[in-house]
C-alpha cells in the first residue's frame, strides 16, 4: 500500500487542489451515494477501521445520482471524497465536476450484481423473458400487428404458458440506480422482442437515428394503471411492499435476494437461474457492473483515503473468497486491471455522448 505523504506535502497537495488549510481538519473519509453498493462499502469501511491506523469511514446512501453529484460539488473537506454507484458516472455528472473544480475523477468498477426477480415462496412459478416483461408494463404493446393500449391484466393473458395472477410489479424508481439497467436489459429488450420497437420507429419522424431514438423512449414507457409499481427507496421497501400484496412479484438485487431466501422464490430470465456463477460467466441476462467514483485530489490529503481505495480492490477484500462475495458480490473477473488503474491513480476520459 502506499504510504501517506508527511503534513508537509499534504499541504503542498491543498494548495494545489484548491483546498483550504488546516490540511487535517477532516481525518475520516466521507463517502455517500447508491443503496446497492452501501452495504459493501460499509462492511469495508468497517474492516478498514478495524484493521488501519485511521477512523472507520463514514458511508452513507441517498442514491447513485445524489451521490455523484455531491462529488461534484467542489473540493474541500466540506465535500465528500466517494461517490457508490449502482449505474455509470454519466457525461454531464463529469461537466458538473469540471465547472466546479473537479477535474480529476477515477472510476473504480469493483463487482456485479444481478437484478433478479422474485416473489413470496408460496406464490407459483414463473419461467420470465424480457418480452413477458414488455407485454406486462408497457404502456403500448402489440396486438395483431399494431400498437395498442396495454390492457392486460393477468398473466396468463401476457402469456398462455404462465398461470393466472394478477399483473403487479414493484420495480425500481427512476431515481434508482437499477432502474438504468432494468430499463436496458428488459424493458427495451422486450419491446425490440415484441416487435413493438420497429412500431414505434416506423411512427416517427426524421432520419434513422431520430426514429431509434424515438423507438428507445417510447420503448420506455410504463402503463399507469397501478399494474407497474415504481419504488425508490432501498429493497426492504420492496421487500415489504411484497410481503403486503402477495400477487406482486419484485425486482432486487441478487445480494439482498440471497439475504432472503426464507421468504423470496427467485424466476429464471430467458431460462437463466439467476446465482454468483451466471453473473459471473455473463450467461444471465439482467445484471450490472457496481462502482464507486473517487476525487483524486483528495488523495494522499484525506488521511487514509488512499489506502482505503486499495484495500477494498484487494483480493482479500473484492475477490471471490472475501467477504464481499460472502455477502452476494459477483467479482469482476478483471479485477486485477482495476487494481493496476488504481496503482497508477488514473482519472476518467471524457465519456462518448
Amino acid at each position: 500500500m502506499s504510504i501517506r505523504p508527511p503534513l508537509s506535502a499534504a499541504c503542498a497537495l491543498l494548495v494545489a487542489a484548491g483546498i483550504a488549510a488546516p490540511a487535517m481538519a477532516r481525518d475520516n473519509i466521507q463517502i455517500a451515494g447508491s443503496s446497492t453498493v452501501l452495504p459493501y462499502a460499509t462492511i469495508v469501511a468497517e474492516l478498514f477501521g478495524e484493521n488501519f491506523d485511521h477512523p472507520t469511514p463514514v458511508v452513507e446512501g441517498g442514491g447513485s445520482g445524489a451521490g455523484r453529484k455531491k462529488l461534484c460539488e467542489g473540493l474541500g473537506e466540506g465535500t465528500i471524497d466517494i461517490a457508490n454507484s449502482s449505474s455509470r458516472i454519466k457525461q454531464s455528472d463529469l461537466d458538473l465536476c469540471a465547472s466546479n473544480g473537479v477535474t480529476g475523477v477515477m472510476e473504480v468498477r469493483f463487482g456485479y450484481d444481478g437484478i433478479v426477480f422474485a416473489a413470496l415462496r408460496d406464490q407459483p412459478d414463473f419461467a420470465f423473458t424480457p418480452a413477458d416483461w414488455y407485454r406486462a408494463l408497457g404502456a403500448e404493446i402489440v396486438q395483431d400487428g399494431a400498437l395498442v393500449q396495454n390492457r392486460l391484466r393477468d398473466w396468463a393473458e401476457v402469456n398462455p404458458t404462465f398461470p393466472s395472477q394478477e399483473i403487479l410489479a414493484f420495480i425500481p424508481g427512476t431515481k434508482h440506480g437499477t432502474r438504468e439497467v432494468f430499463d436496458h436489459n428488459v424493458l427495451l429488450a422486450g419491446c425490440k422482442a415484441t416487435g413493438a420497437h420497429d412500431l414505434f420507429a416506423d411512427a416517427a419522424t426524421g432520419d434513422a437515428d431520430a426514429k431509434k431514438k424515438a423507438a428507445d423512449e417510447a420503448c420506455l414507457d410504463l402503463r399507469t394503471d397501478g399494474a407497474a409499481v415504481d419504488i425508490d427507496g432501498d429493497y426492504t421497501e420492496t421487500l415489504a411492499r411484497v410481503q403486503s400484496n402477495p400477487v406482486g412479484i419484485g425486482v432486487f438485487g441478487l445480494s439482498f435476494y440471497q439475504s432472503n431466501t426464507d421468504r423470496l422464490r427467485v424466476y429464471t430470465m430467458d431460462g437463466v437461474m439467476p446465482s454468483v456463477e451466471t453473473i459471473a460467466s455473463g450467461e444471465y441476462p439482467v445484471s450490472r457492473p457496481l462502482f464507486f467514483y473517487v476525487k483524486l485530489a483528495h488523495l494522499g490529503v484525506i488521511p487514509g483515503l488512499r489506502e482505503y481505495v486499495t484495500f477494498f480492490l484487494s483480493d482479500e477484500v473484492a475477490g471471490p473468497d472475501g467477504p464481499l462475495a460472502d455477502y452476494g458480490l459477483v467479482s469482476d473477473p478483471k479485477l486485477a486491471q482495476t487494481q493496476a488503474m488504481i496503482a497508477a491513480e488514473r482519472p476518467m476520459e471524457p465519456l462518448s455522448q
